[in-house]
């Protein structure tokens, strides 16, 4: 089992306060012989024209390096394994990865990570650690 992030438990509380379920902790994809981990799965109902569930993965990044662009090609190679793969054992569920809004405002909206995040369309969760809340979705 891998450890958890050091923001996990944030993440989790943000989710739920937003309407999602935590389905899984962490949410295992296995592929071949390889077992990965992406840190949560989660679900909700949807209302409206199309009534469904919504089914996500997130995968929570702490750029805690001393270099954020070492941190975003790591967390970045990371992304692309985990969806390559979601694509194909359950391509219904989206995989966003989880920053604080100290991460997205700094190295992901320095014009580095702008690019990186339009090139891979990189789903981002932006949460706020301390009051444990969403503050943005980004598709």
């Amino acid at each position: 089992m891998p450890a958890r992030n050091i923001y996990h438990n944030d993440v989790i509380q943000a989710l739920k306060d937003d309407g999602w379920t935590i389905t899984h902790d962490p949410l295992l994809i296995p592929y071949g012989d390889r077992r990965l981990f992406v840190d949560l799965g989660a679900e909700r109902t949807t209302i409206g024209a199309e009534r469904g569930n919504e089914r996500i993965a997130v995968e929570i990044a702490s750029f805690l390096a001393d270099s954020p662009v070492r941190d975003l090609e790591e967390t970045v190679g990371q992304f692309v394994v985990y969806r390559a793969i979601l694509s194909q054992i359950e391509p219904v569920r989206r995989l966003y990865l989880g920053v604080t809004t100290t991460v997205y405002e700094s190295v992901l909206s320095e014009p580095v990570g702008q690019l990186v995040t339009a090139e891979i369309q990189l789903r981002v969760l932006v949460f706020d650690p301390n009051d444990q809340k969403v503050i943005r979705w980004i598709n």
